[in-house]
């Protein structure tokens, strides 16, 4: 069943989780409980009035223009394969971290370029930076590089919500995810762990039923079978078993994530996401909180966690304070409300008007806040 409410909460809560956790990116958790008392942040730190996303939303919502693109193109009959249409995307978001806009020359894809917020260099990966600069596609099969950095989880959750109630089996949602990562993303813990993300976010957002642990659960069970060949499956499997197991521990929840590690890498990224959001299915603030406040890449921690109870709970349940400042929540709104629209499938006639047309076709729509 797709569910609107679900859409906006996948994407708002990616964003929010990112906006708490950027103010402390990079920071010992010593340092964080230091500065913001015995809980940590708990509420956003402000930029002149505004919670800045990182580059972890930047990049999920190239991600959704890059599907909402796909869509179109196919509705005029030009199918061109994922992987390259990702790479595509990405090279747009690449270019925004490199010019200053408006940008001087040469085509665009996405129409989040015609926004300059999208403009803003916030601590983008060296390896999303190394490999789209290197001329290169990487593959699952061919590889740019044997990284396993959380830069390509953190950007595909889109794609588990956009395929929600479509007749594209979940099987292959999950592989296009594991696609996505692997265009910059080498190692085969990188691109299984999207998988694994994007399953989660799309059997939540199918059914109103269905829980953390369930999702998890069949997750676990499902995405194995996609890699048959996968070397590092049974780590993966094994962390992902640690952060249920670790829920019911009865451990302080910063000394929980410490046993599953610092949310560098993508397995970890999502281990701790998993971690928070089974222990604090029916509570959005203390996920969050818990999600962040750690020793290591809090920003992405807290996206993951974010974009999975986002989806479970929906965006009516998300606490007003993560919304009213969030940074690019038009856009990110105007995006969970097309993708919905768009149904996931090809083809859609009562969407070709102008508007998309602009948006999904020519590129050139500008937002109304740009």
């Amino acid at each position: 069943m797709r569910d609107i409410d679900r859409f906006r909460g996948c994407l708002i809560g990616g964003a929010a989780g990112d906006a708490l956790g950027y103010a402390v990116e990079f920071r010992e958790a010593s340092d964080i409980f230091a500065d913001y008392g015995e809980n940590g942040i708990t509420t956003y730190e402000l930029t002149n009035g505004v919670a800045e996303i990182s580059d972890d939303t930047q990049m999920s919502l190239f991600t959704a223009n890059a599907l909402l693109y796909r869509a179109a193109m196919e509705s005029m009959g030009d199918k061109k394969p994922d992987i390259e249409l990702f790479h595509k995307f990405y090279l747009d978001w690449y270019a925004t971290q490199a010019a200053n806009y408006p940008l001087k020359s040469g085509s665009r894809t996405a129409w989040l370029m015609n926004d300059p917020r999208l403009f803003a260099r916030r601590a983008p990966g060296n390896t999303c930076l190394s490999a789209l600069s290197s001329g290169k596609i990487g593959t699952m099969q061919l590889p740019i590089n044997r990284s396993k950095g959380c830069g390509g989880i953190m950007r595909v959750a889109p794609i588990g919500i956009f395929f929600s109630g479509s007749t594209e089996d979940i099987e292959s949602s999950d592989l296009m995810a594991a696609e996505a990562a692997a265009v910059t993303h080498g190692h085969e813990l990188g691109y299984t762990s999207s998988a694994m993300l994007a399953h989660i976010v799309r059997r939540l957002s199918e059914n109103e039923e269905e829980t953390v642990l369930s999702a998890v659960t069949d997750a676990m069970r499902t995405v194995p079978t996609l890699f048959a060949d996968a070397e590092h499956m049974s780590d993966l499997l094994n962390l992902m078993q640690r952060a249920v197991d670790l829920t019911s521990s009865g451990l302080d929840d910063l000394d929980a994530i410490r046993l599953l590690g610092a949310g560098w890498v993508a397995e970890e990224t999502l281990a701790i996401a998993v971690y928070c959001a089974v222990k604090y299915e029916h509570s959005f603030e203390k996920a969050l909180i818990a999600a962040v406040n750690h020793d290591g890449d809090s920003d992405s921690t807290g996206a993951v966690t974010g974009n999975i109870l986002g989806t479970r709970l929906g965006y009516n349940a998300i606490p007003h304070e993560f919304i009213e400042k969030l940074e690019l929540r038009d856009v990110i709104l105007e995006l969970a409300g097309d993708m919905f629209r768009s149904r996931g499938i090809s083809g859609n006639a009562a969407l070709a008007d102008d508007t998309w047309e602009s948006k999904y076709l020519r590129a050139d729509y500008v937002p109304p806040l740009a």
